[in-house]
């Protein structure tokens, strides 16, 4: 069995969804997990914001536009009477689930309630349609086997449990169809997926099910080898190991969010990033196994925050640097890159809530410079022990750019680059040219 994942721009138009059933061609067994239509979720984060300020007619004004659109969505979606009525009846109590809460206190546990409706709807809708073509599926909902713990985290066992239970209901059926983005928490209250959302459900799904692989259908075909936005001549990279595809993703590349496959990667199932404009394109594939020997792709990473703390003290003494983590993490604000000397640390941040406070402690230390409007670029291949060469033309590459930080050995597929944000750009083409060229 095979899981799709369709995002909100490849359900965004009545003949976007119908051209799903292109890729789909439900021949052999298939879970589709679908996100919301494209700018649904956005919406209903508004009237949500609008509730928790106390503002009902705020609400109920996003709401009359948001329901409008979809009259208008069904009326293109569906051609007989029968499935038109079915789509009105279910547009309607979605709707009227969403003015209730005017009625209601509202609080967070509301909120999610309301931005599950998306998914919830976009599904029903394409299950609808499916039934009016006579095409049949399956409608498997999300909330009944989709479950995280206390700690956010997605029960693997429960899922995998529930969801069995559930396919085992309908021996024959091959297209099943389901939420993305949303699940139940430890209480059982409706709850939604961090890290990615419909990704990460589908990463989840493939886990369970022990999928023969997952794919992920978006507007782009693949994960480049840079910045298509900014360098011409990229190209979509054909295979990826899970880790490189997670330093990519976490370094700039929006296509995929980095932690959204860590299920798939721990129960060794394959994923494949594919263009629903482009069905045809190879796409990306990601799995355990990597090419060796190759430079991969260029990704950089804005609003970078550049801090270095000198001091005497750090010289031979041991416990300095775990004192220095302590006060990120008492802030709670993760560390993208450090390089260390003898009397000096440079770390890197992306989070700047509580920078004042954090530059207060560190002060402590010694003295503390920092950089802002940073860009860390990544660049990712094999850069194991045994490779050599590939440093040297990285940074030859930018000989001419001046460097804030340089971080390599951490792992053995990436060397890290802290550079001025204006020098971007610069960047990432040089060391294109020197690199892929």
């Amino acid at each position: 069995m095979k899981v799709l994942k369709f995002g909100g721009t490849s359900v965004g138009s009545p003949d976007r969804m119908k051209n799903l059933l292109d890729i789909i061609k439900p021949k052999n067994k298939q879970i589709v997990v679908l996100s919301a239509v494209s700018g649904t979720t956005n919406s209903l984060l508004e009237i949500s914001q609008a509730y928790l300020a106390e503002d009902k007619q705020k609400a109920a004004d996003l709401i009359s536009v948001l329901k409008a659109k979809y009259e208008i969505f069904i009326k293109e979606l569906f051609s007989s009477d029968e499935a038109y009525e079915n789509g009105k009846d279910l547009i309607d109590y979605h709707f009227n689930l969403l003015s209730s809460f005017s009625n209601e206190l509202f609080t967070s546990i509301e909120e999610k309630v309301i931005l599950a409706q998306g998914e919830l709807i976009s599904t029903t809708l394409y299950h609808i349609y499916l039934t009016e073509i006579g095409v049949k599926s399956v409608l498997l909902p999300a909330l009944d086997f989709m479950k995280i713990d206390e700690d956010n985290e997605p029960i693997i066992p429960f899922i995998s449990e529930h969801l069995k239970v559930l396919l085992d209901q309908y021996p024959t059926d091959i297209l099943f169809i389901t939420q993305g983005y949303i699940c139940r928490n430890s209480f059982g209250e409706i709850d939604n997926l961090r890290r990615g959302g419909s990704d990460y459900t589908a990463s989840l799904i493939g886990a369970a099910i022990a999928a023969e692989e997952v794919q992920i259908w978006t507007d782009i075909d693949g994960m480049h080898n840079n910045d298509p936005r900014i360098v011409k001549g990229t190209k979509p990279i054909a295979v990826l190991s899970f880790d490189e595809a997670a330093e990519l993703a976490y370094f700039g590349a929006k296509i995929l969010h980095p932690q959204s496959v860590f299920p798939a990667q721990k129960y060794k199932v394959p994923v494949r990033l594919l263009n629903t404009m482009e069905p045809d394109a190879p796409g990306t594939l990601i799995t355990n196994e990597s090419e060796r020997g190759k430079i991969k792709s260029i990704a950089a990473k804005d609003g970078i925050t550049a801090i270095k703390i000198q001091s005497s003290r750090m010289l031979l003494a041991y416990g300095f640097l775990r004192r220095v983590f302590e006060v990120f993490e008492r802030y709670k604000t993760p560390i993208d890159m450090i390089t260390t000397s003898e009397v000096a640390v440079s770390v890197t941040i992306d989070e700047t809530q509580h920078l004042d406070e954090i530059l207060q402690e560190l002060k402590s230390f010694g003295s503390v410079d920092v950089d802002h409007n940073q860009t860390i670029v990544c660049v990712v291949g094999d850069f194991g022990v045994e490779k050599h060469g590939f440093a040297a033309r990285v940074l030859e590459a930018i000989k001419h750019i001046p460097l804030r930080m340089i971080s390599y050995g951490g792992s053995s597929y990436n060397i890290s680059l802290l550079v001025k944000n204006e020098d971007k750009v610069e960047v990432l083409r040089s060391l294109h040219n020197r690199l892929f060229e």
